[in-house]
This record gives C-alpha cells, structure tokens and sequence, in this order.
C-alpha cells in the first residue's frame, strides 16, 4: 500500500483477532463474559470494602481502587472491540483512537502505582507493627491515592499530546483489538523520536522504579519473616502479603511478556495475543486471587450476597 503523508486522517481500523465470520460469535461470546466476570467480580469487591467496616483499612482501601482501576482498563478496550465484532465494523474514529490511548495509559499506570503502594503498605504492616497506625494514617492513605491518580494523568496527558503532533500515512490498520501506542505510532509519517523519548522515560520510571520499590518492599518483608520463631507467626505474616504478591507476579510477568515478545519476535499476532493477558485476564482473575485465600473478604462477600438475598 502506498505510503504518503497525509495529516487529515480522521479513523483508523482495528484489525481485531479473526477475519473467519464462523468463529466470530465465539470469539465474542468468549470475551463478553470475560468483561462480564471482571466487572461482576472487581464491583463485589468494591461493595464489600465499602459495607463492611472489618474492611475499612488501608490495605482494602487501596485494594478498592486498585478494583476500580481494573473495571476502567478493561472499559477503555472491551466495549469496543465488541461493538466492532457485533457490527461486522473495524473503524475507530481518529478521537476514538486518541481516548483509548489515553485511559488506557491512565489506568494502567493507576494499577501499576497502586501495586507499589499497597506493597509498602504491607512492608509497614510486617516490618513496623507497632507504629503501623500512626505511619498509614486515612490521610496519608488519601495523599497515596490521590497522588497515584493525579501522576497517572500526568503521564498519559504527555503521552497523548506527543501522539497529536504526528501526522499519519494512507495505510491506518491497526492490527490490535484496540489502540495500542506502540502500533499507532508504527503507523506514523512524521518523525516520532519525541514520543519514543517519553515512552523509554516512562517505561524506566513505571516498570523499573515501581518494580525495585516493590522487589525492595517485600525482600525487607522476607527478612522479617524469617526472623519470626514460630511456624505460625511465619505462616499468618506471609498470608498477609500472599494476595498481593501473586497479583504483582501477574501484571508485571503478563505485562513484560508483552514488550519482550514484541521484541524479540516481529509478529503482531503474538502481541496480540499476550496484550490479552494483561488487557482482560489479570484483571478478571484479580478479585479471585485476593478473595479465595482470604477469610475477612470472603467473610465480607458472604455478609454482602447475604444481605442481597435477605433484601430480595
């Protein structure tokens, strides 16, 4: 396809998973239920951290947000991609387009600060008990959460702005199911060194300062396990943090797979298919990762759909 530039472009096409209209239904009916368990899932834990007050601490504060943060990421693509499948269509508008990528930006940031967050939250709860209290103080909490939200935007806004300075050729596929950042800007006529600048700068300042805060977090909590006497002491501190780590393991090992795979092999296809694990599994299986091993949630849930019942 000729390449030319042309600066008026005003849509792009997403590419999506399958051009075979005989799987399609199965594709979408596989995908609506995902974005129907993550919202069903991420809202119970919202509305149980809210209703009951065994829950009104930082750690489930910050697990609400993070529960919130999931519900938008997955909005900002799903939708879409759906609407798109139903109506047999692959256009996104040029505005459409600039919208995904910026709230996609935001609340994958949003996930990636909070991750950190309640990591140091559990390093003050295990390493430092008895002042626990005073340290993660409702205020604090609140300048915790506000600050992640305010950098999220932040660094989307600059994101995004870099994105409206490139003007873009006659070729505008998408081959993704949403817009991904990285393949609009493959898609770019203008030169775009700016935006790879910003991009590795956030990169460094999201993947590598928020992972070494984390890795530093829980090796400090680690050393303060091991220093427990009892088996069971051990086993109550470790239980505490569990939750959380396996949900870091999962966003930061689905999300790097991503870029690495990107990397190392040319087909979008296989970005296609690992940007679904970070886009929609990790934030479906999230509620269930914090929920099955921990008894004040799921004692939270059971009082909730109680009450739900009782109600109808």
């Amino acid at each position: 396809m000729e390449r030319r530039n042309q600066t008026g472009i005003r849509i792009f096409l997403l590419l999506g998973f399958t051009e075979d209209s005989d799987s399609q239904p199965l594709v979408f009916g596989l995908f609506l239920s995902v974005y129907l368990v993550t919202m069903l899932g991420n809202l119970l834990i919202i509305l149980a951290t809210v209703s009951d007050s065994h829950l009104h601490t930082p750690m489930y504060f910050f697990l609400s947000n993070l529960s919130f943060a999931d519900i938008c990421f997955t909005s900002t693509t799903i939708p879409k991609m759906l609407v798109n499948m139903q109506t047999q269509s692959k256009v996104i508008t040029y505005e459409g387009c600039l919208s995904q990528i910026f709230f996609f930006i935001v609340f994958g940031c949003l996930d990636n600060l909070l991750l950190t967050v309640m990591a140091y939250d559990r390093f003050v709860a295990i390493c430092h008990p008895l002042h626990y209290t005073v340290i993660m103080s409702p205020q604090f909490c609140g300048l915790l959460a506000q600050g992640a939200w305010c950098f999220s935007v932040a660094i989307s806004l600059l994101e995004t702005l870099t994105v409206l300075k490139l003007s873009f050729c006659t070729n505008v596929e998408i081959p993704h199911f949403f817009c991904d950042l990285l393949e609009v800007l493959k898609l770019a006529c203008s030169d775009n060194l700016v935006n790879n600048i910003v991009g590795y700068c956030v990169t460094i300042i999201l993947g590598v300062f928020s992972l070494s805060g984390i890795l530093f977090s829980y090796s400090r909590i680690f050393l303060s396990i091991l220093s427990i006497s009892s088996a069971r002491g051990k086993y109550k501190a470790f239980s505490t943090c569990g939750s959380h780590l396996s949900v870091v393991s999962l966003f930061y090992g689905t999300g790097l797979g991503v870029y690495l795979s990107s990397a190392a092999i040319s087909s979008s296809r296989t970005s296609l298919m690992a940007s679904v694990m970070y886009t929609m599994v990790t934030p479906m299986l999230n509620p269930f990762i914090y929920s099955l091993n921990n008894r004040d949630v799921k004692g939270a849930l059971g009082r909730l759909l109680g009450k739900g019942l009782i109600s109808v």
